[in-house]
């Protein structure tokens, strides 16, 4: 399942549902059966429990039994700011492994965060800690 256009928009579009005219965080993911699953970050006013924008989809994908194959993670730092594309944290790209090294992340194209090129999980991590266990 490749990244494409559709899972950005998909992204995208709970970024301006969720915080129109704010910062905020959004992802979506595509499952193996090419169902979209998106959520957003949570960061609670108090204390220190905020979660990555992933992580709901993740959860869900989790819940329903399904194989998250792609995920993008989209990002805006004020309401006029552009929309950027954001690289799996080290903890996400942990729980993304969950699934496999050759899932697909969108990761910002060189020189333009606004636009997307695709990777790997191994490509983006190539010396996951996992690895060093491998026969």
């Amino acid at each position: 399942m490749k990244i494409d256009q559709t899972l950005v928009n998909a992204a995208i579009a709970l970024l301006e549902q969720r915080f129109p005219g704010t910062e905020g965080i959004a992802a979506a993911m595509y499952t193996d059966d090419r169902d979209i699953l998106t959520s957003v970050f949570f960061e609670p006013e108090w204390g220190s429990g905020m979660l990555c924008a992933e992580t709901g989809a993740i959860c869900e994908a989790e819940k329903l039994g399904k194989r998250i194959v792609a995920s993008v993670c989209v990002s805006r730092q004020t309401g006029d700011s552009p929309i950027v594309i954001l690289t799996p944290c080290g903890i996400c790209q942990e729980r993304l492994f969950h699934w496999g090294e050759e899932v697909e992340v969108a990761v910002p194209a060189m020189g333009d965060a606004t636009k997307w090129e695709v990777k790997t999980l191994k490509e983006v991590q190539p010396y996951y800690w996992v690895n060093a266990f491998k026969k």
